[in-house]
């Protein structure tokens, strides 16, 4: 059974994001994925990706593609995370007839282990359902224990692999599914 939130994320609302969010967005997404996998990488390399995963228009561009969804996490009046959801095919090793990737979920330095990602992840499989997916899928690097322990405390499991480019550096990543439900 996946955790319950903490009790006290009262305060904690979450929004859809709009067209009016890229700048927050590629924000977020630079200072979260930097924090996150900085330590382990080339400045090189990371400069690199976050040019290009993390820009405004980058950004835009995924904010306005109609399979793709934002939800974005307030705490205390300041952005505290969020996930990015796309609905479409995935690799084979998912299965499923309606998937959902969880492309991010990410969660800002001051909000990591405080139940931000347990709301961005409720909500996300909330938001499969009510689309009619079978089953929700992510990537999630093989070097990041913190985030692959998370995943399987929500019931996701190891399905197969793919390769991420960081910059210059293919690095691997596991793919872990799960059906819609309980």
């Amino acid at each position: 059974m996946p955790p319950a939130d903490p009790p006290n994320l009262a305060g904690l609302t979450l929004r859809y994001g709009t067209a009016l969010d890229n700048v927050l967005l590629a924000e977020i997404g630079r200072e979260t994925f930097a924090d996150t996998f900085g330590p382990d990488n080339t400045p090189e390399d990371m400069a690199a990706y976050l040019a290009g995963a993390f820009g405004p228009e980058q950004q835009a561009a995924e904010l306005a593609d109609p399979r793709v969804r934002f939800l974005i996490a307030e705490a205390e009046g300041e952005p505290a995370g969020f996930c990015q959801l796309k609905f479409g095919p995935g690799p084979v090793v998912v299965g499923g007839a309606r998937p959902m990737e969880i492309v991010r979920i990410y969660a800002r330095q001051a909000w990591i282990g405080k139940g931000v990602g347990a709301r961005l992840m409720r909500a996300a499989l909330a938001e499969a359902a009510n689309a009619g997916c079978d089953v929700v899928w992510l990537g999630v690097w093989e070097r990041n224990p913190r985030a692959i322990a998370f995943y399987r405390k929500w019931v996701f499991e190891a399905v197969g692999a793919q390769t991420f480019l960081l910059g210059s550096d293919l690095q691997r990543d596991v793919v872990m599914a799960r059906a819609v439900g309980p």
